[in-house]
């Protein structure tokens, strides 16, 4: 479907507005379906990408500055997401000993327990929005969302 039929949108749109509205309509579909995913699990994408983030700690514990530069939006509120995840017993936090002043966040085993649970439901999301496209094609639209980010 174009993006001029998905917004039922009747004006000529420059590429550059096209190509824009494309990127943020999809973001939309997909944050639509995989939010699905996670509601039965009472968690948040953005919860969710806090325990990724821990799991790819390979048990060491972050800080809460290293959990902002690796999430996705960074406009999150990372103490808030991490008290949360604290109260459903996903990861612990500690005072780090050597500096008082920073916090340490460690995933438990109830979260990566989680994360294998959403695994292979996460990878089918993936893979559906995927399999229009070839691993060519998959590969361009890669470099070309790349391309259009980092100007």
């Amino acid at each position: 479907m174009k993006i001029e039929d998905a917004i039922k949108s009747t004006v000529i749109m420059e590429n550059s507005k096209k190509a824009v509205l494309n990127i943020i309509y999809t973001q939309n579909v997909i944050n639509e379906h995989f939010n699905e995913i996670l509601k039965p699990f009472d968690l948040s994408g953005e919860q969710f990408n806090v325990l990724r983030i821990l799991r790819g700690q390979k048990g060491c514990p972050a800080n809460m500055c290293v959990i902002q530069e690796r999430m996705l939006a960074k406009t999150s509120n990372t103490t808030r997401l991490v008290d949360k995840l604290l109260l459903k017993e996903l990861v612990t936090r500690e005072v780090c000993p050597e500096n008082r002043r920073k916090i340490e966040v460690l995933i438990t085993a109830k979260g990566l327990a989680l994360l294998a649970e959403l695994d292979p439901k996460v990878i089918d999301h993936e893979n559906k929005f995927a399999q229009n496209l070839s691993s060519e094609e998959l590969e361009q639209l890669n470099i070309l969302l790349e391309k259009f980010r980092n100007q």
